[in-house]
């Protein structure tokens, strides 16, 4: 009986056809959107309204959003900080062949440890990664809590939700800062578009 290969045995196959291949074919250059931010903050309509003004000039996109990603690739992990690390990791690498394909990849997730957004940036590697900080304080985030999650982790229903009991690391220097307190969904989509297109 044999033992399974180790990550050292693995090695990628050089495939002909590049990134770079890739990106050309789609006339775009991929990136890494990387949205974070507490719950309600507004991560998510920016996300959209960026999308659809690149969709409408022609450009290739994907939203991985973080609810959708933990109904299907991350539904086996729980809320407890691995779990959290884990869920950032797998949609970086996601996100990374994503971009690898030559797609413009937005990704909303709270990511809340700046660990974990540091190694999201990492395993983008070559590409174009932008940490954009959308930013609601708690109590503006709470007030607008359109899926009553956080009352339902003041009752005590959810545990480990982040900004009643567990940590948000605010990002100390993030490519794009958004206060969705100041700024509509509109202009917070400018701020990210102005980043993308200076790229």
């Amino acid at each position: 009986m044999t033992n399974e290969p180790s990550t050292s045995e693995l090695h990628a196959h050089n495939f002909g056809v590049s990134p770079e291949s890739r990106a050309r074919l789609l006339r775009q250059t991929p990136a890494i959107l990387w949205f974070t931010g507490l719950s309600a903050a507004g991560k998510s309509a920016i996300a959209d309204t960026v999308e659809a003004h690149l969709h409408t000039a022609g450009r290739l996109t994907y939203i991985l959003d973080g609810d959708s990603v933990r109904l299907g690739l991350c539904k086996d992990l729980g809320f407890a900080n691995a779990d959290r690390q884990e869920n950032v990791r797998r949609v970086a690498e996601v996100a990374k062949l994503m971009a690898d394909a030559g797609i413009v990849v937005l990704v909303c997730l709270i990511s809340p440890f700046d660990r974990d957004r540091k190694l999201a940036r990492s395993i983008a590697g070559s590409h174009n990664f932008a940490e954009i900080h959308v930013h609601a304080g708690l109590t503006v985030a709470e007030a607008r809590d359109p899926k009553g999650l956080y009352r339902l982790a003041r009752r005590g229903a959810i545990r480990h939700f982040t900004g009643i009991d567990s940590p948000y690391e605010e990002p100390t220097d993030p490519d794009v800062f958004i206060d969705t307190c100041s700024k509509s969904v509109d202009e917070g989509a400018d701020l990210v578009l102005h980043w993308l297109h200076s790229r």
